[in-house]
């Protein structure tokens, strides 16, 4: 027997309850406008989700000044700068000191406490936990989401507006007819070896350090607990490598930069492939794509979770302006403002890749071309002023 759904309404249905969702439907909120945030994985599995977390400074005033939280304040650590290692050195790119601005160590997962936080305090409508989920009726005046709630029960909510913030896997963006949008993709041919280590910090900002073996990245996490990635092959055996040889590998890339690291358990470790990938346009009839739904970037650049808050952000106030005229314009100029920014973060993020990642076929050209332009970077203040200003973030 079929279940009949139950039917309801709602003025934008939000589909992804990571930090683009909940950001989304808490700017909304601030304006008045309802949403539901309906995301297949449950509350937990989000949270436990071991993501790093470097925000610009435009994402913690987002943040604080919205009423998220001021956790990020409190517990978030500032940093000024950062350290690019290469051929025997390590150079500090001064973000204060070139741009007067700095950027937050604050962990993915914590944004999205905040922001679940945040949304259960104010009454939002977030359902965790739901499955097949399906939207449809995007070229109709009132589009469908469809879904089983955490229960089993059966739901179909009518909406003004529908958006996609469902990932890098986003089935909203799959609904999108193939010949309706422009997809621009490139598959990288190395990644990171990612681990989480028990032991104390080994240098007070990130460090990004080029060798001959490969790039090293020296992130932190907490006082006990850092973050660390080397350039590995894709296809990389994650339980082929011992604790002591990937300390070894890690110990070996930053040594020759003059970093020792500060040695401890490793808890867990992952390879993370690489990618660069932009949908276009980010609308479809009453649908709109945000955050990794529409883009992904590499992770050198620091630049994902930051694009999706600056995706949210420009959507709020388009969905605000579409609602009070009817005018489809706005919801067009949502995805060209967007755009812009997310093709200069797709340029920052693949300079700083080919600058500091060893080419597979790597030659003594390409590692001394690296280390020339790597110290045309830190010798040139404009040069070093345009990197701090492209990693904190441009202004809005």
């Amino acid at each position: 027997m079929t279940t009949t759904p139950a039917r309801s309404t709602a003025t934008v249905g939000i589909i992804g309850g990571g930090p683009a969702g909940l950001m989304l439907s808490h700017l909304l909120a601030r304006r008045g406008i309802d949403s539901v945030v309906v995301d297949d994985r449950t509350y937990t599995e989000i949270e436990q989700t071991v993501r790093a977390g470097i925000l610009e400074a435009d994402s913690v005033r987002m943040l604080v000044d919205t009423g998220v939280s001021d956790r990020v304040l409190r517990e978030g650590d500032q940093h000024a700068g950062i350290e690019l290692g290469f051929d025997g050195q390590l150079a500090r790119i001064d973000f204060a000191g070139l741009v007067g601005s700095s950027v937050w160590l604050y962990p993915q997962t914590d944004v999205f406490v905040d922001l679940a936080a945040a949304r259960s305090r104010d009454g939002g409508d977030v359902r965790f936990g739901v499955s097949d989920t399906i939207v449809d009726d995007l070229d109709a005046e009132l589009p469908v989401l469809r879904f089983a709630d955490a229960d089993g029960a059966r739901h179909e909510i009518r909406c003004r507006l529908l958006v996609g913030a469902d990932g890098s896997r986003s089935m909203c963006r799959h609904r999108i007819p193939e010949d309706r949008r422009q997809q621009s993709f490139r598959e990288y041919p190395f990644a990171w070896f990612g681990i989480l280590c028990e032991a104390s910090k080994s240098a007070p900002e990130l460090v990004y350090s080029h060798s001959e073996r490969g790039f090293a990245l020296i992130s932190q996490r907490t006082e006990a607990m850092q973050r660390m990635y080397f350039q590995c092959d894709p296809d990389t055996d994650v339980d082929a490598w011992s604790d002591d040889r990937i300390w070894a590998e890690l110990q070996a890339r930053v040594n020759v930069n003059g970093l020792e690291l500060i040695e401890g358990p490793i808890t867990s470790r992952t390879v993370l492939r690489f990618r660069s990938f932009v949908c276009e346009p980010m609308r479809y009839g009453r649908l709109l794509l945000a955050g990794d739904a529409a883009h992904t970037v590499p992770p050198t650049g620091a630049k994902g979770l930051n694009l999706a808050l600056a995706d949210v952000r420009v959507l709020a106030e388009s969905i605000s302006q579409f609602l009070a005229s009817g005018l489809d314009r706005h919801l067009d100029d949502y995805s060209r403002r967007a755009l812009q920014r997310v093709w200069k973060a797709q340029h920052f993020s693949y300079w700083m890749t080919s600058m500091l990642h060893l080419p597979v076929e790597r030659s003594s050209f390409d590692l001394r071309r690296q280390q020339a332009e790597l110290r045309s970077v830190v010798e040139s203040r404009a040069a070093s002023a345009y990197l701090a200003e492209c990693y904190t973030g441009w202004p809005r």
